[in-house]
């Protein structure tokens, strides 16, 4: 700790404001890396979350389709055994010694007849279901194909984006640390990444560029430009709220990183 805050007494403004532009170069680059992968992160997990649903969705309709298959099949075994009864009753029938015997048999004929109908029924209703959650699997079987089909397509633009860029990312990532270690002013690199977090593209430290802050039409008065270039303390764009620094030096740092990440690249 001792060494860092001997490091922040000794650095001049214009050290500081050099390592700041430094850091916001590397992170700029970041911020183009991540920005090509733009929504697909995003775009592959909405497609996995949409198939597991259309999975879990698929599953119970097969589950509902076998049952009612079960239940034709457990009807049509009762309706057998009903026959046969009914068979064996007609056959008794046949025996009576009485008309109570006959009307009693005929009661029980009348009421297998009737056990007959019901199950018929309930059949129809199970065919039914069979018939129209069929029509429903065969469309989630070929909407779950066509999500999975698109999954892969985009998981692999993913990976082929990430294998391009993932080496040039770690690099980055690692000197963009070292240079946060190195502006030896928390209280600065507390406020650079406040601004970051807070603008849209990302960049809180911007040069001058015809008269304004980068991305700005706000001209910015020549006094305050001439002061700009003195390096002499950290001025802030009074309208996007950006650190200023002047072309010279930005010209000067944009080159002399593009050398130094094109030699460890």
């Amino acid at each position: 700790m001792a060494k860092k805050t001997s490091t922040a007494a000794t650095a001049t403004v214009e050290d500081k404001l050099r390592a700041l532009y430094n850091l916001q170069i590397v992170d700029r680059r970041i911020d183009e890396i991540r920005n090509l992968r733009g929504e697909l992160p995003l775009e592959v997990q909405d497609l996995e979350d949409e198939i597991a649903g259309l999975e879990t969705r698929f599953a119970r309709i097969q589950e509902e389709v076998a049952s009612a298959k079960t239940e034709i099949k457990g009807h049509k075994q009762l309706i057998k055994e009903c026959q046969e009864k009914i068979s064996k009753y007609e056959a008794q029938q046949k025996n009576v010694r009485n008309n109570r015997e006959f009307d009693a048999i005929a009661k029980e004929i009348e009421f297998q007849e009737l056990e007959i109908q019901l199950k018929l029924k309930h059949i129809g209703e199970f065919e039914v279901t069979v018939e129209t959650r069929g029509t429903v699997v065969s469309t989630l079987e070929e909407k779950l194909g066509e999500r999975k089909s698109h999954s892969e397509f985009k998981k692999g633009e993913l990976e082929t984006i990430i294998k391009e860029t993932e080496k040039e990312e770690a690099i980055l990532l690692d000197r963009s640390a070292s240079l946060s270690e190195n502006i030896g002013d928390d209280r600065l690199l507390s406020a650079y990444q406040r601004i970051r977090s807070k603008v849209i593209n990302g960049l809180a430290v911007v040069s001058i560029e015809r008269g304004a802050s980068a991305g700005s039409y706000f001209t910015i008065p020549l006094q305050r430009q001439m002061e700009i270039a003195q390096r002499k303390k950290i001025m802030i764009d009074e309208h996007s709220g950006r650190i200023l620094v002047d072309p010279t030096l930005a010209r000067e740092e944009e080159e002399k990183m593009a050398a130094e990440l094109a030699i460890v690249a």
